[in-house]
C-alpha cells in the first residue's frame, strides 16, 4: 500500500502531465530505482540525480555517471560532496538537455554493486538487548543535561534569566513614565524572559533528536519497537512521529504522512497530544517548585505520566487485526557537525520566531487587557478590563482548589501557543500562588488537553477541519476532567479513584475482546453452539490437523494443539438450518 506522500506524488503526476521530472535515488539503490524512474519519467524530460556515492564507493561499488547519462539519454548528476549552489548551477546548465528516457540493459558493465551483508556495526545495531537500553540511556543522558541542577540545561538558563531579571528589567527602572514601564517589565521582559530561558534546555532535546536521525538509530529503533507497537494499536512507523512530538506537536502532525494508511494516522495524531512538547516544558518548571521540592524528579515525572498516557490513549483505540509494516533502515554513519548544526539552528530560529511574534503578541494583548480599565486607565489586574470579560472563567478550575479566573485564562492561553502559560503566570502572578495539589492538577491538565493553534491546523490539513475541531473538544473535555481526579487523588482520595478506574484499567490491559485472547486446547472433533433468533444448530468443523497419517507428518502439515487464528476460527453459520451447511438437526 502507498503511504500518504506517496498517494499525494503519485496525484500530482497524474494530474501535470507536462512537468519535468527530476528522480533522486541512492546510488546502492539504482537498481531498483530505476523501473520506478522509467515508468514515472514515460514521455517526460527528466534528469537523474544519485546521491551517497561515497560510502557506495567504500562498500566496493562503482557506477560510471558519464555512460550511464549515454545510455539513458537524460542527465546524471551527482550530489555528494557538493554546494548547495554549485549543485544548483550544474542542474540549471543540465536543463537543456532534459529529455525522455531510454530503456534497455543501461547498467550493464558499468555498474558494480556494493558488497551485501550486515556488518559487525549493523549486526550490533539490529540488536534489541543492545539499542534499546542505549536508546534509554541517550535519553536519559539528554534529560539530566537539559534540566538536572548544576547541568549545563539549568545553568544556561539560570544565566539567560539573570539577564533578563537583574540586567533588562532593572535597566528600566529609570522610566519615569509609569504606563511605559508596566509595558516594558510586565508586557515584554517578564513574559519574554520565562519562555526564552527555555532555549538552552529545548536546544538539548533537539540536538539529542537530530543525532539520533542523522547516525540512523532511529529507524532501527524503528524497526526493533514495531512489536511493542503493534501491541498497543500502532507500528514502528510511529515512533518517528512519537519522539518528534517532545519537540513540536505541529511537527509531528505532519510527520504522520508517511503511514500507510488514513486510520494509523488519525490514532498517531491522537496520541500525540499527551507527549509533553518542548513548549510545554516552561510550564512545568514553573510549577515544579510548587509540587515539590526536587524540580528535576517533578519535571521527568510528569514526562513519564505523558509517555503513559499516550500508550493507554493508542491501546484504547487500537483496531482488531494488526496491520503490516515495511521500513528501510538507515546506513549507519556518524553524524556530520556541518548538517546537525545547521539543522539545530533552524529549529532554534523557528523558536524565536514563534516567541518574538505570536507570542510577544499575545503578551501585549494581555498587558493591555490586564493594565487598563474601560477608561483606559492604568489599574491593579483585578479591576482590569481582561477581569471583566474573563470573569466567568474562574468555575473551571474551581474543583482543583483555584477559584479565579486568572489560572484559567492563564490555561486557555495555552490554545495560542502553550509558552503563553508560563507567560501569563508569570505576567498575572509572578509566581504560581497555590500549593502543590493544584499546582499537579494544573499540570495534569496541561498535559493532557488539546494543543496549540498551530498542531490543530497541522491536523485540519491531515484529517480535515471537522475531525481537527473535535479532537481538540475531546481532549480539552477530557483533560479537565482528569485534573480534577488528580486533584481528588493528592487530596487523599486515592483509593477511590483506583476502584473507580479499575474497570477502565482491565479494559486497557485485557483489550476489547479479553476472551478471544484466551487460548484454548481443543480437541479433534469440536461442536460449536450457535443459536441466531432463536433458532439454533450444531455445526461440526474437523481440526486442520485430522487426517490419515502418522501425527508427526500432521504436524508439518500445519495441525497444532491450538485452534487456528484468523478465517479458519470463525464460526460459520447459516441462519437456516440447512443439511448442506453441516448442520446435523436442531437441538
Amino acid at each position: 500500500s502507498l503511504s500518504m506522500e506517496e498517494k499525494v506524488s503519485r496525484d500530482y503526476i497524474q494530474a501535470e502531465k507536462d512537468a519535468a521530472v527530476l528522480f533522486v535515488a541512492e546510488c546502492a539503490g539504482l537498481y531498483r530505482a530505476l523501473p520506478l524512474f522509467f515508468s514515472l519519467a514515460e514521455g517526460r524530460r527528466a534528469a537523474l540525480v544519485l546521491t551517497k556515492r561515497r560510502a557506495f564507493v567504500r562498500a566496493g561499488g562503482a557506477v560510471d555517471g558519464e555512460e550511464l547519462s549515454r545510455r539513458l539519454g537524460v542527465p546524471v548528476l551527482f550530489s555528494e560532496g557538493k554546494r548547495r549552489r554549485a549543485f544548483s548551477e550544474e542542474l540549471a546548465r543540465a536543463l537543456p538537455a532534459f529529455s525522455p528516457p531510454k530503456r534497455g540493459a543501461v547498467l550493464e558493465h558499468i555498474y558494480r554493486p556494493a558488497k551485501s551483508g550486515m556488518s559487525r556495526a549493523d549486526r550490533l545495531f539490529t540488536n534489541g538487548l543492545f539499542v534499546v537500553p542505549l536508546f534509554l540511556a541517550l535519553l536519559a543522558l539528554a534529560s539530566a543535561l537539559a534540566f538536572a541542577p548544576n547541568f549545563p540545561g539549568d545553568l544556561a538558563k539560570g544565566a539567560v534569566e539573570r539577564f533578563f531579571t537583574e540586567f533588562l528589567y532593572e535597566a528600566c527602572e529609570p522610566v519615569s513614565s509609569p504606563v511605559l514601564k508596566s509595558l516594558l517589565q510586565r508586557g515584554i521582559l517578564t513574559g519574554l524572559g520565562s519562555v526564552l530561558s527555555l532555549l538552552p534546555q529545548i536546544a538539548v532535546l533537539y540536538l539529542c533528536l537530530i543525532l539520533m536521525e542523522e547516525s540512523g538509530l532511529l529507524s532501527r529503533l524503528a524497526m526493533l519497537t514495531d512489536g511493542f507497537f503493534s501491541h498497543i494499536g500502532l507500528n514502528g512507523r510511529a515512533v518517528f512521529s512519537l519522539l518528534m512530538g517532545f519537540g513540536c506537536t505541529a511537527a509531528a502532525v505532519l510527520t504522520t504522512r508517511g503511514s500507510d494508511d488514513r486510520a494509523m494516522q488519525r490514532r498517531t495524531i491522537l496520541c500525540l497530544p499527551y507527549l509533553p512538547c518542548s513548549a510545554k516544558l516552561p510550564v512545568f518548571l514553573a510549577l515544579a517548585s510548587s509540587i515539590s521540592d526536587r524540580p528535576f524528579l517533578t519535571v521527568m515525572g510528569l514526562y513519564a505520566l505523558g509517555i503513559v498516557l499516550c500508550i493507554a490513549a493508542a491501546r484504547l483505540l487500537r483496531p482488531r487485526v494488526r496491520e503490516s509494516f515495511l521500513v528501510e533502515l538507515d546506513p549507519l554513519q556518524a553524524p556530520r557537525p556541518i548538517f546537525v548544526f545547521k539543522s539545530l539552528l533552524f529549529q532554534l530560529k523557528q523558536f524565536i520566531i514563534k516567541t518574538a511574534t505570536v507570542i510577544l503578541a499575545f503578551f501585549l494583548f494581555s498587558w493591555l487587557l490586564s493594565s487598563f480599565d474601560v477608561s483606559l486607565r492604568l489599574c491593579p489586574v483585578e479591576k482590569s478590563m481582561l477581569a471583566g470579560l474573563c470573569g466567568w472563567l474562574k468555575w473551571l478550575f474551581a474543583p482543583v482548589g483555584m477559584n479565579d479566573w486568572r489560572i484559567a485564562y492563564a490555561a486557555l492561553s495555552g490554545l495560542v501557543a502553550k509558552e503563553n502559560v508560563a507567560g501569563a503566570i508569570a505576567m498575572l502572578y509572578g509566581k504560581f500562588p497555590y500549593g502543590g495539589a493544584s499546582a499537579f492538577a494544573f499540570a495534569a491538565f496541561l498535559l493532557t488537553c488539546s494543543p496549540c493553534v498551530s498542531a490543530i491546523a497541522a491536523t485540519a490539513r491531515e484529517v480535515g477541519r471537522r475531525r481537527a475541531a473535535l479532537y481538540a473538544l475531546i481532549q480539552t473535555a477530557s483533560a479537565l476532567l482528569f485534573s480534577y481526579a488528580v486533584y481528588f487523588m493528592a487530596k487523599g482520595g486515592a483509593v477511590v479513584t483506583a476502584l473507580a478506574l479499575s474497570p477502565v484499567i482491565a479494559f486497557l490491559i485485557l483489550g476489547r475482546h479479553p476472551i478471544a485472547n484466551i487460548r484454548r486446547i481443543r480437541t479433534l472433533h469440536v461442536e460449536r453452539v450457535h443459536r441466531p433468533h432463536g433458532r439454533a444448530g450444531v455445526l461440526c468443523l474437523p481440526h486442520p490437523s485430522e487426517g490419515e497419517g502418522d501425527p508427526r507428518e500432521r504436524k508439518k502439515d500445519g495441525g497444532g494443539r491450538h485452534a487456528p487464528r484468523g478465517r479458519r476460527r470463525r464460526l460459520l453459520h447459516d441462519r437456516g438450518a440447512g443439511e448442506e451447511k453441516g448442520v446435523h438437526g436442531p437441538l
